[in-house]
């Protein structure tokens, strides 16, 4: 049965509208429909709207041009209460799809200063590292600043004794209090926790250490000036810090506030500790119990010393069968909207955010759209017009400084690097069998569904048993370039699969009489299977060169396959690679 609310204003349109906020509440998800003075013939949209126990006001897109007096009716169903709408033009309303970046951004913190969001993501062995995005409608996002060049100059993060491989920076918390950004971690190497501090965005941030180790640690600035972290895994630990934020407070406090009990798969971590309208709430990832699917839970009190009650708030695989959407940050807008962003595993490009709207019933964190996370999201935008800078690139190398999507596997040795005048030179300077056991590897983050890169390569300076060019960057790595040998060259594929030792092994060498050539690689992703595929070009075509290469997201790693441009030396260091013309794309799948 449907009832129909109507309602009349004079309106003078000057440009399209882009959208309608409605607030309402709801018994049970029901359809609305709008029509226009009168034409109950066809209606001029219809949307879907959740239950609603509670006032929910919901952006949805729209596309009105008319202008003028006119006569608005809405039709809802029984048991759903209209209590207000408002239409906004088309420069204020973004839409967008999930997954947000279509790249590997894991583990995001979010939170809003003034109009602008920010968003902290994992970077672990890359450097720069602590990567901060920056958007102003929550779904278009763009390099705002990194919080360090070096984390810390050890062997292991110079590549000279093992690697930092699955360690470094893990899971961020960002907070911003009394004009002062914090940003807090643990690095799994060197087994410290990390506070950095900066009065800008931008920086500079100043380092220093709190004393322990603890695993994807929060940070919350009470009200009354004290602070707190919450930490652990499936444990989770309240801590209170001392002033100086340099270790726990003298008899300060220190309590279990979760327990998520036995289980065959993850128990609580990914901790985030929000105070909301003077209530305390604790959102954390965990695994269901009855299997591998990760799920988010929100937990609540009215104090810190209090019980700590909820349960899941979101358990949704976007159809990718149990790669369930789960830990993240929950935020504000301008106008008193709640959003979460929150990751998921796709596969071997990695862990993608994701972002749903979130409204509060019962003062609980209600998730996405009746439990489900929307394919489209909507949300106004704080700057109208605004030109967001891509979060890849190519590249020409004619600037002296690398451009923002550019990270180093690794920490970088850069007196070995020579970059402007359209070429980027690389110099060995350690001998080594194994792709990953090299230094100065420059990468760029792959994309869903489809990627490709390439790059001309000069190896007139490199010396016998040198290899450079482009590879894919993982644990199942693989790479497409030339060798030097005593008297010539070979365009070479090699790769390493899941069955193969650490060096890899060479699937197909071919004798290749120039001292230059132009590579591609491509990456295909999709549920089923992930895969890479390699060419070079002969002057007229580009041309295949071996069998597609399998790729994965394996946990050793723990990051999302990678464009890289590399040299290598397996003989003696010090051959140089010259890289030119890198042009990065976005394929259909």
């Amino acid at each position: 049965m449907m009832k129909c609310e109507t309602w009349t204003e004079t309106v003078s349109w000057q440009e399209k509208m882009g959208g309608v906020m409605l607030t309402y509440t709801a018994e049970d998800t029901t359809e609305t429909a709008l029509y226009l003075d009168g034409q109950h013939d066809a209606p001029f949209a219809r949307f879907l709207l959740p239950k609603a126990k509670e006032p929910r006001s919901l952006l949805l897109p729209l596309e009105m041009s008319v202008c003028g007096e006119h006569h608005l009716c809405w039709t809802v169903g029984e048991g759903c209460q209209l209590q207000g709408w408002q239409f906004y033009p088309a420069s204020q309303v973004v839409t967008g799809q999930n997954p947000l970046t279509n790249m590997d951004f894991p583990d995001p913190d979010i939170i809003r200063v003034g109009d602008t969001y920010y968003m902290i993501s994992t970077t672990m062995y890359f450097m720069p590292g602590g990567v901060i995005l920056r958007s102003f409608d929550l779904i278009h996002w763009e390099y705002c600043t990194r919080i360090y060049d070096i984390l810390e100059d050890t062997p292991r993060q110079r590549l000279e004794a093992g690697n930092a491989y699955g360690a470094g920076m893990w899971a961020a918390t960002l907070r911003y209090h009394k004009g002062i950004f914090y940003v807090i971690f643990v690095a799994n190497d060197t087994r410290k926790t990390y506070l950095y501090r900066a009065d800008d965005i931008q920086g500079p941030w100043r380092k220093s250490e709190i004393e322990g180790f603890y695993h994807d640690c929060s940070l919350l600035f009470d009200e009354d000036d004290r602070v707190y972290l919450v930490y652990g895994n499936k444990q989770i630990h309240l801590l209170e810090l001392n002033a100086e934020l340099t270790g726990p407070k003298t008899g300060g406090l220190a309590r279990i506030i979760a327990d998520s009990g036995d289980s065959d798969y993850l128990g609580y971590e990914g901790s985030h500790l929000y105070k909301i309208n003077g209530k305390y709430y604790l959102f954390m990832i965990h695994s269901r119990k009855d299997r591998w699917r990760r799920v988010e839970t929100c937990l609540m009190s009215d104090s810190l010393t209090g019980e700590f009650t909820g349960g899941i708030v979101m358990d949704d695989d976007m159809g990718r069968t149990d790669a369930g959407v789960a830990q993240g940050a929950v935020v504000d807008t301008p106008n008193g909207r709640w959003f979460a962003i929150l990751f998921q595993d796709v596969g071997a490009v990695g862990r993608i955010p994701v972002l749903m709207p979130m409204a509060w019933e019962d003062d609980r964190p209600v998730l996405g759209l009746d439990g489900r996370i929307p394919q489209t999201i909507c949300n106004l935008t704080t700057r109208p017009g605004y030109d967001y800078k891509p979060l890849w690139c190519s590249d020409d190398f004619q600037e002296d400084q690398l451009a923002e999507p550019w990270e180093w596997n690794h920490i970088p040795q850069l007196d070995l690097v020579t970059l402007g005048g359209g070429q980027l030179r690389i110099r060995t300077g350690k001998v080594t069998s194994c792709l990953t056991q090299s230094r100065n590897i420059l990468t760029q983050r792959s994309l869903v569904p489809a990627c490709a890169a390439e790059i001309t390569l000069d190896a007139s300076s490199l010396q016998a048993g040198d290899a450079a060019g482009l590879c894919t960057l993982q644990s199942c790595w693989a790479w497409i370039g030339l060798r030097r040998e005593a008297d010539d060259y070979r365009l070479v594929l090699h790769s390493r699969r899941s069955e193969d030792g650490e060096d890899g092994v060479e699937r197909i060498s071919l004798p290749w009489a120039a001292k230059t050539v132009r590579l591609r690689a491509e990456m295909h992703f999709s549920p089923e299977a992930d895969w890479a595929v390699f060419f070079y070009w002969d002057q007229e075509n580009w041309q295949p060169l071996g069998d597609a290469h399998p790729m994965f997201f394996r946990l050793d790693h723990f990051t999302g396959n990678r464009f890289g441009l590399f040299v290598q030396s397996c003989q003696q260091a010090g051959g140089e690679a010259a890289f030119s013309r890198f042009v990065m794309q976005v394929l259909e799948q």
